[in-house]
């Protein structure tokens, strides 16, 4: 159940907070006072989109928290998998908005906004303005079957969906087989020559790295000699060289040695520097000795490195791309060698998997149609307290023969409002009014089947006033009976039955617009009713007559059980 809703810096809203109650809460007020923002901010605090004309223009942060009770049992398991706790048995979602930035928070754990629409599926419904409008599509009615078969249908259509899919593989896998012999025999040849060309290269592991190195030692070999050469000439062997000038200074150091004891620990280091310094010598023109490459040598190497870097170029940039390229080639290759044999296997799993499709869309056309007349017979109860006189409602589930990832059936809602009238597709012959009142039934069977605490209708009374209305909310009522219902309307008949009455004011202060909402009692309850009922002036006859309204509707609610 939702508890709390705090939202500041949002559209027209400065800062306002609501405390919800249980039962029916009933929202309130002029056209244009900022009612649809509410529904707005909640819907972007459970992780909806956010426009951009509902953030204010001086750049001050938007912030919309909702607080809900936290007792559902998938909620706490779910909330476990997050490993978000539920403490005190609430559940605080926040969404902060700067700029084009929002941070979204669980119990103050900074979550996705897709996260926060997967936990919100547990906690609320929203019903907007114009859902009502997707009756008029038979892909909706599909989904609301769906919806209602879930427990059972859903492990089905996972493994139909899965099995389409297998199928549509087998099949395009198929098509790419099927062609003339001629094409066949020439990518066949194509084949065998590119895989006789990796296979007589015989690519040994790190060899390109060893080969680029030798072959950068070749090409720069003159260069590098003369560079040794200067080295050596330098350390050692000739006048004025580092080895001839270390000797000179080590013959100086020894004859001085008798005349002061404390030498002798540099002459040991100098000695060693002229030690190193010899052995460095030798082992540079040792080097430079063998530091030496016939021109077959040079060759050799030269075509080996290009016919690698070939390969590269051609089938993959490193080794392991070119063996997963002779593999893949070979594979192919051989499927075309025995491409009898292939196709006939591939023929058999293909019509093995369309027949495990097929009976896959049987099963899920049976659990559909079983459904079907459950929701119907559902629907049919809550549209006769709805105000139709003599309602005939059924839900039409035809096998179309063509399997897809949802199945192979076309589900049509079929109605008839009046009585001696045909039944016919509900998008041809429902008005606005009712097709709401058609969702409200919908949205109120749902309900009991997903044990949603919260529901939320944004003007279900589109289209409908008098006695209709008067139905209406004595169904909103009833559920708000058995769970939490907010709804915002502008039918005096529905507000009247409030456990809860609200009303949304747009007021002038500092210079700017802004909407507040509070929640009405006692007298106020009577004056809003009548603002309702009789537009600019309010008179004794309208608020008596509002008296009047909010008098039976209690007496209803007493009668039915709900005070």
């Amino acid at each position: 159940m939702l508890l709390h809703l705090h939202v500041k810096n949002l559209a027209l809203i400065r800062e306002t907070e609501i405390d919800f109650s249980e039962g029916l809460n009933i929202l309130t007020g002029e056209t244009g006072a900022g009612k649809s923002i509410l529904i707005g901010s909640m819907t972007m605090a459970l992780g909806g989109k956010v426009p951009k004309e509902m953030l204010r223009e001086d750049g001050e942060p938007a912030l919309v928290e909702l607080v809900f009770s936290a007792d559902h049992p998938g909620l706490l398991k779910k909330l476990k998998e997050l490993e978000i706790p539920a403490e005190d048995g609430e559940l605080i979602l926040s969404r902060k908005i700067t700029g084009n930035r929002s941070i979204c928070r669980l119990n103050g754990e900074t979550v996705s906004a897709s996260v926060l629409k997967e936990v919100s599926s547990w906690l609320i419904d929203i019903h907007g303005q114009h859902e009502h409008q997707s009756l008029l599509h038979k892909k909706k009615h599909l989904e609301i079957l769906d919806a209602y078969a879930h427990e059972e249908l859903f492990p089905v259509l996972h493994d139909l969906s899965e099995r389409f899919r297998i199928c549509q593989d087998l099949k395009k896998e198929l098509e790419q087989m099927v062609g003339d012999a001629g094409t066949r025999a020439r990518e066949q040849s194509l084949l065998e020559f590119e895989i006789q060309e990796i296979e007589e290269a015989e690519l040994k592991e790190g060899e390109d790295e060893l080969l680029e190195q030798s072959y950068r030692r070749m090409v720069n070999s003159r260069k590098i000699l003369e560079a040794l050469s200067m080295v050596r000439g330098l350390c050692g062997g000739e006048e004025m060289s580092a080895s001839e000038q270390t000797g000179r200074a080590c013959r100086e150091l020894v004859g001085v040695l008798p005349y002061d004891e404390g030498l002798s620990a540099l002459n040991d280091e100098l000695q060693g520097i002229d030690s190193q310094l010899q052995d460095f010598v030798r082992e540079l023109s040792d080097y430079m000795e063998g530091y030496e490459f016939s021109e077959q040598e040079f060759r050799d190497t030269e075509e080996r490195l290009n016919l690698i870097n070939h390969l590269k170029a051609k089938y993959g940039p490193s080794f392991a791309e070119i063996r997963a390229y002779l593999e893949e080639k070979q594979k192919r290759l051989d499927l075309l060698v025995n491409y009898e044999e292939h196709l006939k296997k591939l023929q058999e799993e293909y019509q093995k998997a369309e027949k495990e499709l097929k009976s896959s869309c049987v099963e899920a056309h049976s659990i559909r149609a079983r459904a079907a007349e459950e929701l119907a017979a559902l629907m049919r109860e809550q549209l006769g307290e709805l105000n139709f006189l003599d309602v005939q409602f059924e839900i039409a589930v035809e096998d179309t023969g063509s399997p897809s990832a949802n199945g192979s059936d076309d589900v049509e809602f079929l109605i008839s409002t009046n009585p001696g009238e045909p039944i016919k597709p509900l998008g041809r012959i429902a008005s606005g009014g009712e097709l709401s009142r058609v969702m409200l039934a919908i949205k109120t069977v749902m309900a009991d089947q997903d044990a949603i605490d919260t529901v939320i209708f944004d003007e279900i009374d589109t289209g409908i006033s008098g006695r209709t209305a008067q139905k209406v909310s004595e169904k909103l009522a009833l559920i708000g009976r058995s769970r939490q219902v907010i709804c915002i309307t502008h039918l005096a008949q529905l507000a009247s039955m409030a456990d809860s009455h609200y009303c949304i004011e747009k007021q002038a202060q500092d210079g700017s617009t802004q909407t507040r909402i509070r929640r009405l009692s006692g007298e106020e309850i009577t004056e809003e009713l009548a603002r309702i009922l009789g537009g600019a002036r309010i008179t004794d006859a309208v608020r008596w007559n509002a008296m009047e309204m909010r008098r039976l509707a209690l007496e209803y609610k007493k009668k039915t059980g709900k005070t």
